[in-house]
């Protein structure tokens, strides 16, 4: 007799990466999908990342003493309200410094989120509902 199971639960994920437009010359563009033609990479995006990774890599010592300069995080910082509520309990507000993404939990209240983030810098991408941005507005730099 076949017996029923209980689907997984579905636990949202962060995306890894963040979508950009960039605008090009017809020259470079054309350089890019010859390169793609040739093999050297599979599409633009490859040939994009690689170098931009590549440029990044030539300013590593200089990137990571700025990170240490300005105290950031580097990655990926979440505040659940849990966290939040923690940290109104302990009379405490934050100033949270993130290169990278910092992810504010959907269910976390604009009052919560203004009672609770003092500022809000963030070098790469902030997901938050449009409501804890708005309430945030006048914190994030």
């Amino acid at each position: 007799m076949p017996t029923k199971t209980s689907p997984a639960p579905v636990v949202a994920r962060a995306p890894e990466s963040e979508k950009i437009t960039i605008n090009m010359g017809f020259v470079d563009l054309g350089q890019v999908d010859l390169l793609v033609a040739e093999g050297f990479y599979s599409n633009r995006t490859d040939f994009i990342r690689t170098a931009i990774r590549t440029h990044l890599a030539t300013h590593a010592d200089a990137l990571r003493q700025a990170v240490s300069r300005n105290m950031l995080v580097l990655g990926l910082q979440r505040f659940s309200t849990a966290d939040l509520e923690a940290v109104r309990a302990a009379g405490e507000t934050l100033q949270i410094r993130v290169l990278g993404l910092a992810v504010i939990a959907p269910d976390v209240s604009p009052a919560l989120a203004k009672a609770t983030i003092d500022s809000l810098t963030v070098l790469g991408a902030l997901h938050a509902s449009p409501a804890v941005k708005a309430a945030l507005a006048d914190r994030i730099r």
